[in-house]
């Protein structure tokens, strides 16, 4: 893991928003945020502006330096930030991500300094920087921020302000549901997705389904008891977990909404018996909350197989293709008919978002480029 630190600054519009949401991202897109500095507010630098809001992250990724900045500047964009007009050094901005520090490296080539040239010159970045790494060591100038700080040429000295910063987002939903074919990895996601913007978390309980293994040992014989048992239990599930307003949570994140009980049961059962079921579905599903946005991850059938077959459930062995796909099939239908779900999908079947952790951040980053835009359908390949 690399130690990033990164100096912010806006002055355009809700600057204190901006930085906020800036953290957001940056805590989703680019590694995990240790600490914040406080907020100043500052005179406009190396121009006549408005004043501006900066304050300091430190940070640890595995990303390179090159994809950080690559980051950053998407979040800038992200973030409405304008290019400069020609000819311009600075300009008011929405925000404004600087690279200071990239573990102790020296780098300097035409698109990149590291450290930052001017950090040394600039009060607004040492004094929120001396508020959390005083004793950080420059590489290159060989002191201390204290001694930046005391030695600094600008004359500029940044207010403190009330504003706080808080390291988790707040998505605009309060309730996300992830769903998958199965392998598809929705739990895994949900978890971490759900712990990095500390949301309540709600698993389906199908590892304490006791018709499970004997459907797939015989299905015909156990497919009604089993469907209807996980539709009953996904309704009391969700209808507790959602009914419960939690103080210390922001939202809540499901692996499953339950939809799929009529997705898996179509494929299932019989048309006699999906005839019965469906008149239970429906009398139970019209009092249930719905997704603010729902999240389907697909993977190819192959990969499916091939997640199935690692994580080693021994009653999940037997699943074949086409029953895979059978259950696809089911998801991309009621993914048709739905004219007011908000629907993501996301397209995971090139990577592996658990061994590389920077495929995660670019489903987060996609998510929340998403709520931003506000789309009912969008189609995105990771």
């Amino acid at each position: 893991m690399n130690d990033i630190i990164l100096s912010l600054g806006s002055n355009l519009g809700n600057s204190h928003k901006y930085l906020q949401q800036a953290i957001y991202y940056l805590n989703a897109c680019v590694g995990q945020l240790q600490q914040i500095a406080p907020v100043y507010q500052t005179k406009a630098w190396g121009f006549v502006g408005n004043n501006f809001l900066n304050t300091v992250v430190s940070l640890q990724s595995n990303l390179s330096p090159n994809e950080v900045l690559e980051r950053t500047q998407k979040i800038e964009k992200l973030l409405e930030r304008k290019e400069k007009s020609s000819g311009q050094n600075y300009a008011d901005r929405t925000i404004d991500i600087d690279l200071l520090y990239f573990n102790d490296n020296i780098i300097n080539t035409n698109h990149l300094q590291i450290p930052h040239s001017l950090l040394h010159q600039r009060n607004f970045v040492l004094q929120p920087l001396n508020d959390i790494l005083p004793d950080f060591f420059h590489p290159v100038l060989q002191k201390t921020t204290k001694e930046l700080l005391t030695l600094s040429p600008d004359k500029n000295q940044p207010e403190l302000t009330n504003f706080t910063l808080e390291k988790k987002q707040n998505l605009p939903y309060n309730f996300i549901a992830i769903e998958g074919n199965i392998g598809a990895g929705k739990t895994t996601f949900a978890t971490k997705f759900a712990q990095d913007l500390n949301a309540k978390l709600v698993l389906e309980r199908f590892e304490e389904n006791a018709f499970l293994p004997k459907f797939y040992e015989d299905p015909k014989r156990y497919a009604f008891p089993l469907e209807m048992s996980f539709l009953a239990d996904r309704y009391q599930q969700l209808t507790d977990d959602l009914a419960q307003y939690d103080l210390f949570k922001t939202s809540v994140i499901s692996d499953y909404f339950v939809f799929k009980s009529l997705i898996f049961s179509k494929v299932t059962l019989s048309d006699e018996e999906y005839a019965l079921y469906r008149k239970i579905f429906n009398f139970m599903y019209k009092d249930l909350v719905k997704p603010d946005l729902y999240i389907y991850l697909y993977q190819n059938v192959d990969r499916l197989l091939q997640n199935i077959k690692k994580r080693g459930r021994s009653y999940e062995q037997s699943i074949k293709a086409d029953y895979l796909e059978q259950i696809h099939e089911g998801y991309m239908n009621f993914i048709k008919t739905q004219k007011d779900l908000n629907i993501l999908i996301l397209d995971i079947s090139d990577i592996d978002f658990v061994k590389n952790p920077e495929y995660y951040h670019k489903m987060v980053l996609t998510i929340l480029e998403h709520a931003q835009k506000q789309e009912k359908l969008s189609i995105q390949k990771i």
